[in-house]
């Protein structure tokens, strides 16, 4: 089974999504911007989820943790929860 671990950032609007990827890219920390500002519990831990096999998430997050690139900062994903960036950690298969 193929298995994940991801970072990820959870707000109520695309914008603000938007905004906190800017910030990101223009060089912010994104653990920081996840303790500071994601709506998710793991916003505490620098928005770490840990290890998660597939299908263990909400099926637009897992579609980019299994299909995207490591190491970027995707985003925004749209789910039932709010607007996510998400930086996948590592990926096996």
């Amino acid at each position: 089974m193929a298995k994940a671990s991801a970072i990820h950032i959870l707000v109520k609007t695309e914008a603000e999504c938007e905004d906190l990827k800017k910030q990101i890219d223009a060089g912010a920390d994104f653990a920081e911007i996840a303790q500071k500002h994601s709506l998710c519990p793991s916003g505490r831990q620098g928005g770490d989820l840990g290890e998660f096999g597939q299908g263990r998430m909400v099926p637009e997050f897992d579609k980019v943790v299994f299909t995207e690139a490591i190491g970027k900062v995707h985003g925004p994903v749209k789910t039932a929860f709010g607007y996510h960036l998400i930086e996948i950690s590592s990926r096996t298969d």
